[in-house]
């Protein structure tokens, strides 16, 4: 079982970044800080959810900079590639994050697992959902690009994201793995301890680092779009 400690940890961990996560939500919403790419508006305070203030210093430093708000009055900014890169791997990121905390919800309340165990229903339902949400951020950051026929959006869209997202996901998962196999072996956490999704921030933030390689090969291939 997790220390008091690790759990005290996991607390302060997961309420940071939901402050995080909400001041971003208000800086877009109540002060006008609207994405050019409506989809970055989901994208930028789930990245908080598990990157927490390193998320929400992102944001600052450079999602808000790229709205017409703070460029009319700051003038036009440009960034490395690198840095653009990055904020294509958190729209990745996003779409897997959402498809991830939805799956482990469902697996905690409805007490799914495959072949006896949750870890490998995790797998299979996370990837699943990651898929899905994925697949569909893309297809909202090319429609806002492109006025191609939905069918060749969709079909960019998954050729764009499924290998960026797998590379997210082998992060995540290697890291769950570790968390099922090894680090709680038994009893194993469930989804609804807070250490659990301490841990799972812990993965995503991997996840964001194993995609960030993909991004740029794909990018540089021309099969996704600079952002």
């Amino acid at each position: 079982m997790p220390s008091p400690l690790l759990e005290t940890v996991a607390w302060l961990s997961l309420g940071l970044a939901m402050l995080c996560a909400a001041a971003i939500l208000v800086d877009i919403l109540a002060f006008g800080y609207r994405q050019p790419m409506g989809v970055m508006e989901w994208v930028w305070p789930i990245t908080a959810l598990y990157l927490g203030p390193l998320g929400l210093a992102f944001y600052w430093r450079v999602g808000r900079r790229r709205t017409e708000r703070y460029q009319a009055d700051h003038g036009e900014q440009h960034f490395p590639d690198w840095v653009r890169m990055g904020v294509a791997s958190t729209h990745c990121g996003g779409g897997c994050t959402l498809g991830d905390i939805v799956a482990e919800t469902a697996i905690g309340v409805l007490g799914l697992s495959l072949l006896g165990a949750t870890i490998w229903a995790s797998f299979v339902l996370d990837y699943t959902l990651a898929l899905a949400f994925g697949v569909a951020f893309q297809f909202a950051a090319i429609s806002a690009m492109s006025r191609q026929p939905a069918r060749v959006r969709l079909r960019r869209a998954a050729k764009a994201d499924v290998l960026s997202l797998t590379a997210f996901e082998v992060g995540l998962f290697g890291w769950m793995a570790l968390m099922f196999f090894v680090l709680f072996p038994d009893p194993h956490l469930e989804p609804s301890e807070p250490t659990y999704w301490f841990l799972m921030q812990i993965g995503m933030a991997l996840g964001l680092v194993t995609s960030y390689p993909m991004n740029v090969l794909l990018i540089r291939r021309g099969i996704k779009e600079m952002m």
